[in-house]
């Protein structure tokens, strides 16, 4: 862990947890101005936390474990039918990978796909500000993962690059295109860019058993998850 024993850790008031209504969650947050941040955020990857904005957190709730976080060895995927045949259905697809920036052709993709999945919530009205706050950390090692049909911007996985890793931060898309599966596309295509650049894992921050929005991780495996501090097989009915 070395440096992350030395950097202040913050437990927030219970708010609103933000995937099962009925229930309130509190976090644990690395200090955000620790100037150490980036140095110490591929251990803290290992440590179960993620990234939102310039903040690393992970879940830290009294009375409820559901959050579980989880990484796949990128060595030993082996794609299932479904997502071969995904693979083909994109191969007509150009993905490259560049700089974390705002453009107006990304933040454009970016303001369909919230009007489409959450049309009735302040989401749905993006600002400039917010596409950096959320995407965007002043000091993360962030880059955009894209895919282009025909040169028109299709989709953009938001992509954490460590040394030894990649985390999954955002995935976004065309919603004309749904039909693609661009959200495992997208996970394919980090899969992909990690293997060729010898970075033994992905990861693919939590996973919570029930949950509709999440069942499409544990297609990905091996994973593995963290239990008691430790990488371990993941098993779904494992408590």
């Amino acid at each position: 862990m070395g440096a992350l024993t030395d950097i202040r850790v913050y437990l927030t008031q219970a708010h609103a947890c933000g995937y099962w209504a009925d229930r309130q969650a509190r976090d644990l947050v690395l200090d955000p101005q620790e100037p150490a941040l980036a140095a110490v955020y591929e251990p803290a990857l290992a440590l179960g936390f993620r990234r939102s904005g310039r903040h690393v957190y992970r879940p830290h709730c009294g009375s409820c474990s559901a959050c579980l976080p989880i990484r796949l060895p990128v060595a030993r995927f082996r794609p299932d039918r479904t997502q071969r045949r995904i693979a083909k259905r994109n191969a007509d697809l150009v993905m490259t990978v560049g700089p974390a920036r705002r453009s107006d052709e990304l933040f454009d993709l970016y303001a369909r796909y919230l009007g489409a999945r959450h049309p009735d919530s302040p989401m749905a009205e993006p600002t400039p500000e917010e596409f950096d706050q959320f995407l965007i950390g002043d000091w993360s090692p962030t880059r955009f993962f894209e895919w282009r049909l025909d040169g028109r911007l299709v989709a953009v996985a938001v992509t954490d690059v460590t040394a030894n890793a990649l985390s999954a931060v955002y995935t976004f898309f065309d919603p004309a295109h749904e039909h693609r599966s661009l959200g495992t596309q997208a996970i394919l295509g980090q899969i992909a860019w990690a293997a060729a650049t010898a970075r033994p894992h992905l990861y693919l921050g939590f996973w919570l058993k029930g949950h509709p929005k999440m069942d499409y991780k544990r297609r990905f495996q091996p994973l593995e998850r963290l239990w008691n501090s430790h990488w371990i097989a993941f098993d779904e009915d494992r408590e």
